[in-house]
């Protein structure tokens, strides 16, 4: 069965994208990707995936020029080339990366002429700033680093290389960002933590932030979200931490490598997150505490105790008609009360109990 080619001009080979990562191919090895689309508008020179068997019957209406499908799907005859993979999803990460670096354009080296960049500052040759940004005392921007639009870099603070600060991201003095790392726009490295004393007539008193924020490698931070910098010790991002969009992360946290924190999460300060964990959106957590490895935190969940063993775990009310949740919220605020009137109740059972078996 004959398939309309994708051209030789661009793109990216099916061949060699097995070739680099793996799975099974089926059909015309030499077939050219140029882009992602969903299954349901895919095209021409199109790549898609297919993340779970159990909505194969969409493939039979996908037009892309090849398709990544779970190991146990049949594709069908119909795609010019087709990819078994045993995760789609994944394949599809690691594709969509790949495809992304070719799309890219050239990344410049220099600076704009609209920067401002203090003259003790070191910034590698091959790096850019670009304008409006501010770059201050012997600061540090590494190899092929870029500082974008707007972006601002205090005085000492260190950017590793490869990493990309994009419009109006901000790194304040002496803090830490490792390589390979992405700030979105409007992230805020290193600002004051909350902390506070009340003074006699209860004023609040400041207490200085002297610590840092210290970012490990591959580490994304999303638009808008803040990290704090440490009151005495240093708040650390570990290796491959991903935070999404409007995150709240305290002064001295604590969270370890390859763990995810989806939107709208806040973490009070001095918690320690442990690695590889996942964090739903609006989760609150409270400070000085500690969560274990691999734990997954359901969204909207308060957690106001430590998690010293991993699990999935879910502390959100659900969504209920507004009558039913107000009768439950208002049994909710009884449940200390009748605890105790059970108790006593089966004090009073056993004290019976007793008393009969001592007259028989």
């Amino acid at each position: 069965m004959s398939h309309p080619a994708t051209g030789a001009g661009g793109g990216l080979p099916v061949a060699e994208i097995v070739a680099r990562l793996g799975g099974t191919l089926r059909g015309d090895a030499s077939v050219r990707v140029r882009r992602f689309a969903p299954l349901e508008r895919a095209g021409e020179g199109d790549i898609a995936f297919l993340a779970r068997a159990g909505q194969a019957r969409v493939l039979e209406a996908c037009g892309a020029s090849c398709v990544i499908v779970p190991e146990e799907v049949d594709p069908g005859e119909h795609f010019a080339a087709a990819i078994r993979a045993r995760d789609p999803y994944l394949y599809y990460a690691r594709v969509s990366q790949w495809l992304q670096q070719l799309q890219a354009p050239p990344a410049p080296s220099g600076r704009h002429p609209g920067a401002v960049v203090h003259e003790s500052a070191r910034v590698a040759p091959d790096a850019y700033v670009d304008a409006c940004a501010v770059v201050e005392r012997d600061a540090e921007i590494g190899a092929r680093a870029y500082v974008g639009p707007g972006c601002f870099v205090g005085a000492g603070a260190v950017i590793g290389a490869d990493t990309r600060m994009l419009a109006r991201s901000v790194v304040m003095h002496d803090c830490r960002v490792g390589e390979r790392c992405t700030l979105h726009p409007g992230a805020v490295i290193g600002a004051d933590g909350f902390g506070f004393a009340r003074d006699e007539q209860g004023a609040g008193v400041r207490i200085a932030q002297t610590g840092r924020v210290v970012l490990g490698d591959d580490v994304d931070i999303g638009a808008n979200t803040t990290v704090d910098r440490g009151a005495l010790d240093d708040t650390r991002i570990g290796n491959g931490v991903k935070i999404d969009n409007l995150v709240q992360v305290a002064h001295n946290v604590q969270i370890g490598e390859h763990t995810a924190l989806a939107g709208c999460v806040g973490i009070a300060g001095s918690a320690r997150i442990g690695a590889y964990c996942f964090i739903g959106g609006g989760a609150g957590i409270a400070g000085h505490l500690e969560i274990a490895d691999r734990t997954v935190i359901g969204g909207m969940s308060l957690v106001s105790r430590s998690v010293r063993q991993a699990g999935h775990y879910t502390g959100a009310f659900p969504l209920d008609r507004h009558e039913n949740w107000s009768a439950n919220a208002a049994a909710l605020r009884h449940l200390a009360e009748l605890r105790d009137r059970i108790r006593q109740l089966e004090r009073t059972l056993d004290q019976q109990k007793n008393s009969a078996q001592d007259k028989s």
